[in-house]
């Protein structure tokens, strides 16, 4: 789950700084029946403001209610929407940096299974395998890989280990970065 809004990957022109921060703020400006929307960020290095695009010269009356509503109101869940639009992204060229912008929950330490760390059914512990489902409350990109890990409370190289041995087991590559659901099964 996301704990706050990804870094905003983008060169600053005024310090050559890389990293900008989103706060949520909007600026709306209206020409007659034109209207225009940016999501505002600062840069990390010297607190420079730059826009991104959202709205751009669209007829007012094209525009929904509930859109220009949480423009006006600074909504901070838009800005994470729009920060994630691929639309977005593409329009403006920029990428984001999810590092420490997000956490891994595990349901609580009343639902985990007793030497693993993990959730399971008791049915599964008791064939010695451990199913689990994976499920992304946005689409951060992060390594299967890593989320075992830290999850089951391994290190990187023992999660590759049993991954080798064939002891973890999924129908997606580990490996790579994901960005949606996946399952895994974990065996003793």
């Amino acid at each position: 789950m996301p704990t706050c809004l990804p870094l905003v990957l983008r060169r600053c022109h005024a310090c050559a700084s890389e990293r900008f921060r989103a706060n949520g703020k909007f600026r709306v400006n209206a020409n007659h029946k034109l209207i225009d929307a940016w999501l505002l960020v600062l840069c990390t290095g010297c607190a420079e403001t730059a826009k991104l695009t959202v709205l751009e010269r669209m007829n007012v009356r094209s525009v929904r209610p509930e859109l220009l509503d949480r423009l006006h109101d600074n909504d901070p869940g838009l800005a994470a929407e729009l920060l994630q639009d691929p639309v977005v992204r593409r329009r403006n060229r920029i990428a984001l940096d999810w590092n420490n912008a997000w956490r891994l929950d595990t349901g609580g330490s009343d639902h985990l299974d007793r030497g693993w760390g993990l959730p399971c059914s008791s049915e599964a512990e008791s064939l010695g395998k451990i199913d689990v489902s994976v499920r992304f409350a946005a689409r951060i990109p992060v390594r299967p890989v890593r989320l075992i890990a830290e999850g089951c409370g391994l290190s990187r190289a023992e999660v590759e280990r049993l991954i080798t041995e064939g002891k973890l087991v999924s129908a997606v590559r580990l490996g790579a970065k994901l960005t949606g659901d996946f399952t895994f099964m974990l065996k003793r």
